[in-house]
């Protein structure tokens, strides 16, 4: 997790005595399949940073795709990242978010970000964020994950995450107000300590507004998937 990637950081810092070390680290957290019953998506999760034990830049991306009705929705984030606590990062930059199905124009809209990443207590990796789109819409969002060893290759990675909107942007589906919920536990074993192929369940849920879209559209505002993917890192 987090905590091993700072160690490692710090220990080569340490070592060059004064001068911050370059180093780089590219993971997908999730690239996964998903059974339900309705589009049996391909989706996946990747974060990248490159630089030293102070300044970073990420880039995080992630996205999914329709395998039953040809639909792609993502969003990546390119930022500047402050370390401003062990373990606790400062995040600002921008993300872009598209969504693009056959037949129909694509949407596409920029944010600004300001978010933190770090660790809380009992070692959650915590990401709370804000962005404001070039429109003046604000929403937020709040992930957590954790790592859990049951034996030293098998592993187990609860994660939550959920969104909130201040506006509503019916184009890309995102009502005001609480817009959903999102639970997931994968079981992951690690071949290597860089590879680990997994299977889990992900329970997700839209609310209020945002439902009140899904609905419109003729489809089921929650549901439950079973994952099939892998999770590495080099």
């Amino acid at each position: 997790g987090l905590a091993v990637v700072w160690s490692l950081w710090s220990a080569a810092g340490h070592a060059q005595m004064g001068e911050e070390p370059c180093n780089h680290f590219i993971q997908f957290e999730e690239l996964e399949y998903g059974f339900n019953d309705r589009d049996n998506p391909v989706s996946w999760d990747s974060t990248s940073w490159f630089g030293g034990d102070w300044n970073r830049v990420w880039l995080k991306v992630e996205g999914e795709t329709a395998t039953v009705d040809p639909e792609v929705e993502g969003e990546a984030q390119l930022l500047y990242s402050r370390l401003i606590a062990p373990f606790w990062e400062f995040q600002v930059g921008v993300r872009g978010d598209l969504v693009a199905a056959e037949g129909q124009p694509a949407d596409a809209r920029g944010h600004l970000v300001l978010g933190l990443e770090g660790m809380a207590p009992y070692w959650f990796e915590i990401e709370p964020a804000v962005f404001i789109s070039h429109r003046g819409d604000v929403s937020f969002r709040l992930r957590a994950t954790y790592d859990l060893y049951i034996t030293q290759r098998l592993v187990a990675h609860p994660s939550f995450e959920t969104n909130i909107a201040v506006q509503a942007v019916p184009e890309f589906g995102v009502g005001a107000g609480f817009n959903d919920i999102e639970l997931g536990l994968r079981l992951g074993y690690q071949f290597a300590r860089e590879f680990a192929p997994y299977i889990g369940v992900e329970y997700e849920a839209a609310t209020g507004q945002t439902a009140d879209y899904i609905r419109a559209a003729g489809e089921d505002p929650d549901g439950v998937a079973v994952l099939l993917g892998l999770r590495f890192w080099f």
